[in-house]
């Protein structure tokens, strides 16, 4: 049997098309360190698909620079809005093929599995989950926007969960894998 990694790099990435959230951590055994949290700003910019492409060129720009084992991904929740839904799922989708792109699993949550991974509560605040994030990695300054806070959260909810795909839905390491995988979905 091989020897369990002792250390890993998880990035989180909250999807959106005004502001992505994003954060990355090092897991060490059971400790979390963080290693760094931001967002992407896009609410300056008119045209759904500059945005979509500002996602995923930052996307592959953090990827390249934290070498993460795992991308972590907030899942769109079901809202009214369909057209809402459509484009946080595209925003959802080059995140996704960014990571693949670089042969990096990934994995899925639901914001509610989110919040109750870290404050215990699948129905608290943005700005409970924060403060417990502060008190969990134990950083003072309060990020401009939760978006950042948001992205952690999903870093961290990964680590917490300790298998990279257990309640996750289907981990994939490559376009190959989820083509395997998936053969119904694909045009031939």
């Amino acid at each position: 049997m091989l020897a369990e990694k002792k250390e890993r790099v998880i990035m989180g990435i909250d999807p959106g098309t005004s502001i992505m959230g994003y954060g990355v951590v090092l897991e060490k055994g059971s400790k979390i360190e963080l290693i760094t949290m931001g967002i992407v700003k896009m609410d300056h910019m008119d045209d759904h698909f500059l945005k979509l492409q500002r996602i995923f060129e930052k996307t592959i720009l953090l990827l390249d620079e934290f070498k993460p084992d795992v991308l972590a991904l907030e899942a769109p929740f079901y809202g009214k809005n369909i057209q809402v839904m459509l484009k946080l799922g595209r925003a959802q989708g080059v995140a996704m093929a960014a990571a693949l792109s670089r042969n990096i699993p990934i994995a899925e949550y639901a914001p509610r599995k989110i919040k109750q991974s870290i404050t215990g509560n699948g129905n608290t605040s943005k700005e409970q989950v924060a403060a417990m994030l502060q008190r969990l990695l134990n950083f003072k300054e309060t990020p401009e926007f939760l978006d950042a806070t948001d992205g952690l959260a999903v870093a961290v909810c990964h680590s917490f969960q300790r298998v990279s795909t257990s309640g996750a839905g289907k981990s994939y390491s490559g376009w190959e894998a989820f083509a395997k995988d998936n053969k119904k979905r694909l045009k031939q």
